[in-house]
């Protein structure tokens, strides 16, 4: 455990070291703070209009996690798609650049230690922007009443989508010696998850899959979204969380045999 906090911890130093991190954090928190204020005012746009038509049965039936954090959180996890890529891509293929590669694969540490830090690295950076993404929920239980168990569930379908991006994005670094291809390649992987879920309702809309068949039902199961968008209304379910730990795991058992296929070339 000493040898992966280790390299997570360097792994962190060096991010912080260059730009990347704080690029990202910054057009992180820009973006959060722009679709933020985009879901307050069309939320208080749309309550004006209920309570112009007078429809007050409506309007108690109107919620901050439906209207505002629901539609936010889903936002932020379409950004986070794009930027953990940039984070992930140098995990590897920088130690391949600087030929740094060798001396660390020849080094007492076993291949786990190299994954499982490179990744705690990734993880830790997650948790960071998923924390700094707390505060806009946090201004609504200061002005409002929303709910802290649906709020709660949303945090958590933003940290775990955030991890498989991590593990994803790792997997994608392992593969190739340029940062660009890794960022590409983690890029689309994560895209097509995401739109599996898509892919399965325009089938079954169209006939071509149907609503019951196990082809749109495996399709369904294997999207992030779907399950990101279950556990967000407040649906925290066993299959839930073990689809994140399945992908999460089976990433990191890909990056440990490409590393380890390098070491033996």
């Amino acid at each position: 455990m000493r040898h992966i906090t280790s390299i997570a911890s360097r792994e962190l130093q060096s991010l912080f070291v260059s730009p990347v991190a704080y690029a990202v954090l910054t057009l992180f928190a820009v973006l959060a703070g722009f679709f933020f204020l985009s879901s307050v005012l069309q939320f208080n746009e749309y309550v004006m209009r209920i309570q112009q038509f007078q429809a007050f049965d409506r309007l108690q039936e109107v919620n901050l996690n439906d209207y505002v954090l629901s539609p936010f959180l889903g936002t932020m996890s379409v950004v986070l798609l794009f930027l953990i890529p940039g984070i992930t891509m140098g995990l590897f293929t920088a130690e391949k650049s600087n030929g740094t590669d060798e001396l660390l694969l020849t080094s007492p540490l076993t291949i786990w230690d190299i994954v499982f830090g490179k990744f705690l690295a990734a993880a830790l950076f997650v948790l960071i922007l998923v924390l700094l993404l707390g505060l806009f929920p946090g201004i609504l239980f200061f002005y409002g009443d929303p709910e802290i168990g649906k709020t709660g569930a949303g945090m958590l379908a933003l940290l775990l989508v955030g991890l498989v991006y991590a593990a994803v994005g790792t997997f994608a670094s392992s593969v190739t010696r340029s940062q660009v291809i890794a960022f590409f390649l983690s890029f689309v992987l994560l895209l097509l998850l995401w739109l599996l879920s898509i892919l399965a309702d325009l089938g079954a809309a169209g006939g071509a899959l149907g609503t019951d068949t196990w082809i749109a039902g495996f399709l369904r199961y294997v999207s992030t979204a779907e399950h990101f968008e279950r556990l967000q209304k407040g649906l925290i379910e066993t299959s839930d969380l073990a689809y994140f730990g399945l992908v999460i795991g089976s990433s990191l058992l890909l990056t440990k045999a490409a590393v380890e296929s390098t070491r033996w070339r």
